[in-house]
């Protein structure tokens, strides 16, 4: 199996523990040429060669246009790793592809993909505090932190991440599947949903199956954490036991949702970079 535990998924930093060392905002930065993170929007601009995809390597790119400072936020086998904002317009040089992170082939390695995920997280975080949401006052940096204070009334603001959990329902054979409009034709996953207010992952589990299926659910238990970085999510994975109703589909959130089985599963399912597919591979079609 590719992904022996939940840890082992992209996006964790298990992936790249053995070749990346954080480095936060107002720690020493080594001098010397590095790595390059390249986004540009829901994308990771690598370099190609052939089916190979790397991070560029080097002094930033000359035919890149440079819209905000670099920021380094860390080290890759040993040197600084930096990320940038491509613009859309940006052109790219033929040795360069931009590929997206919803790509249907995986195409990236996972040390890759993990690096341009960080990196995504982070540049979502940066955008999104630039001004203190409680008075509209400048930010300052907390030293050796990714958190924020505003200079007018104090308040500190740390990076934050959204907890959700995400369910396979099991009914003997067969285990639930939805979809939404919104995913390619065909594709079916699993119930997902945000943590609200005063709730447990437990009690999230089991509001968001009713609300969005109608199903009633037993015997939860958790399997494995995935961080998704689009943009700040933590997935919290759960399988339960079917426990009664018939499914009736919430249309604002789902297309359609259904019972499969093995010898009868749907076109397309989740790509093998998420926990959804994780699961579904693990605990539905015969792993465990």
């Amino acid at each position: 199996m590719k992904y022996p535990d939940a840890v082992n998924l992209p996006f964790n930093a298990e992936i790249v523990k053995n070749g990346f060392t954080p480095i936060r905002p107002g720690e020493r930065i080594p001098d010397g040429p590095g790595y390059w993170v390249i986004l540009q929007g829901n994308a990771m601009v690598v370099k190609a060669d052939g089916e190979q995809f790397t991070l560029y390597e080097g002094d930033l790119p000359h035919w890149f246009e440079l819209k905000a400072e670099p920021l380094c936020f860390g080290l890759w086998q040993g040197k600084p790793i930096y990320t940038v904002v491509a613009g859309k317009d940006q052109q790219l040089p033929p040795s360069f592809v931009a590929e997206p992170f919803n790509a249907v082939e995986d195409r990236l390695g996972d040390r890759i993909l993990t690096l341009g995920g960080l990196a995504h997280q982070i540049i979502y975080w940066e955008r999104n505090s630039a001004i203190c949401s409680r008075c509209g006052g400048e930010h300052e940096r907390i030293p050796r932190t990714w958190g924020k204070r505003c200079k007018s009334c104090r308040h500190e603001h740390y990076p934050h991440i959204h907890p959700c959990i995400i369910v396979l329902v099991k009914r003997g054979d067969e285990f639930l599947l939805a979809r939404k409009s919104i995913w390619p034709e065909g594709r079916y996953g699993l119930v997902a949903g945000f943590l609200d207010f005063g709730e447990s992952l437990e009690e999230c589990v089991h509001r968001e199956v009713k609300e969005e299926t109608g199903i009633e659910v037993k015997n939860l238990r958790y399997v494995g954490s995935q961080n998704w970085p689009f943009p700040s999510q933590l997935m919290a994975g759960f399988v339960a036991d079917y426990a009664g109703g018939e499914i009736t589909v919430d249309r604002e959130e789902l297309e359609d949702a259904r019972w499969f089985c093995r010898d009868a599963m749907p076109a397309a399912l989740p790509a093998s970079r998420s926990i959804a597919r994780w699961i579904i591979d693990t605990f539905a079609l015969g792993e465990i």
